[in-house]
């Protein structure tokens, strides 16, 4: 398998699940400004949709949006417990939080990182995000994992998206519950290897 990433962008979580999982994969990076993949392809062959993540598995078909490629992920190594199992109220209770984070905190960090977007967007986009950070604080209580005691697909994407509170002005700082899961997440083995290879942490 290869998954092809932009540093830092949402393909983070499913470098952190493949890892997670113990896959065998090829990391391949893209150029955020010319789109060339360091395997020398022009990465819109690889997905025309032009975004990160794309995973090409093994017999060459191309898996993309990273809700889909998480859980991929997930069911090609059911002993490694990042999703519970198709078919059960668990699996949907994963599918609602990964639409969750998604739709609601990744896609309303988008306006923050475009120089083009109006000050309204950003705006209102920071509103969303206080919002939706609110709610986790309260959903997550005192549990360490978005799931519950497991870790999941949803601890490694939500650990991704958290962690751009910092490069847009939103200080985590401010529900302490969420700042102590993405230390906590944070120092998972995988996680570092993953930002390591990323080039995000020495």
């Amino acid at each position: 398998m290869k998954l092809y990433y932009l540093t830092g962008a949402c393909s983070l979580a499913s470098n952190i699940a493949l890892r997670e999982a113990g896959l065998k994969f090829e990391l391949v990076k893209v150029d955020r400004k010319t789109k060339k993949a360091a395997d020398g392809l022009d990465f819109t062959e690889v997905n025309p949709k032009g975004y990160v993540p794309a995973l090409t598995l093994d017999n060459g078909e191309v898996l993309t949006e990273n809700v889909v490629v998480l859980q991929y992920i997930a069911d090609r190594n059911p002993a490694a417990k990042l999703a519970p199992a198709a078919g059960t109220l668990e699996r949907y209770r994963l599918m609602e939080w990964l639409s969750f984070i998604n739709s609601e905190i990744h896609k309303s960090f988008s306006p923050l990182f475009r120089q083009d977007a109006p000050e309204g967007a950003k705006e209102y986009a920071r509103k969303n995000i206080t919002a939706r950070l609110e709610y986790l604080q309260r959903a997550l209580g005192s549990r360490n994992f978005v799931m519950g005691e497991q870790f999941t697909v949803a601890d490694a994407y939500l650990f991704t998206v958290l962690g751009w509170g910092g490069h847009v002005g939103i200080d985590l700082g401010q529900w302490p519950q969420l700042k102590r899961f993405h230390e906590r997440i944070g120092a998972r083995p995988s996680v570092i290897a993953a930002l390591q290879s990323e080039g995000l942490a020495k």
